[in-house]
């Protein structure tokens, strides 16, 4: 499956990117265990730019002076924790938001400076306003996320549905709660590709294609603000 999911929104070669003052970023939204992890790295790979994903984490814990695995731990559990208004969740929370504010800009020093593949944490609804975004979802059936699971961590199908369902449920909270309310988990997506239909490779041929109109696309709406053209239009 491919195409607009609900909401809004050139030549082959290992290093198509957009030297103009808009680079064109695509954000990777992932249903759990669909593999949009690993057809980010193909992409990454097939495009010549780089995948942000752990490195977000990185350059958070060197902007706020935090120890690594602190940042990774509230990375890991952000959105459940902040769903629980209890006492003792006070200060989880309070940390929590200033790790994704921290997190948001972040993703937006990047996305204004290089063209690149942001996975997840809200990137899509975070870079909405860029026009040179090319937003995607990997998804797949429950049924071959259950099995992809299942057999990656050597567990039965009753846990892997479990941790499918649970991590899914995580992954979808922090959209509401982030966006407060205002962006879903599937909405705004430009790409749907389901990785059960086509492979990892088809997935990363697909969202390659479609990045490179959108560098062609961005090519030429810079060239006709530089020349003044009157008669372009985005379409």
């Amino acid at each position: 499956m491919a195409g607009k999911h609900h909401g809004k929104k050139g030549e082959h070669a290992s290093q198509t990117v957009v030297t103009g003052d808009q680079p064109v970023v695509i954000t990777i939204t992932r249903d759990f265990g669909a593999e949009g992890h690993e057809i980010g790295k193909l992409l990454s790979l097939e495009l010549g730019i780089p995948l942000y994903d752990n490195e977000l984490l990185v350059r958070v814990a060197d902007r706020e002076g935090m120890v690594m695995d602190e940042v990774a731990a509230y990375d890991e559990r952000l959105s459940t924790e902040m769903s629980l208004f209890l006492p003792d969740r006070v200060d989880a929370r309070t940390t929590g938001n200033r790790l994704f504010k921290a997190v948001r800009q972040v993703i937006l020093d990047l996305g204004s400076t290089r063209s690149c593949i942001i996975e997840g944490r809200l990137s899509d609804y975070i870079l909405r306003d860029n026009p040179n975004l090319l937003s995607v979802l990997v998804t797949a059936p429950l049924d071959d996320r259950v099995r992809t699971v299942g057999d990656k961590r050597n567990i039965s199908r009753k846990k892997a549905e479990k941790l499918v369902r649970e991590m899914q449920k995580s992954r979808e909270e922090f959209y509401r709660r982030y966006s407060d309310g205002k962006w879903l988990f599937h909405d705004g997506k430009d790409l749907v590709v389901d990785r059960s239909a086509f492979g990892r490779e088809g997935c990363c041929e697909l969202i390659a294609c479609a990045y490179r109109l959108k560098v062609t696309d961005a090519a030429e709406a810079l060239d006709a603000a530089t020349s003044g053209d009157p008669s372009h239009h985005e379409g």
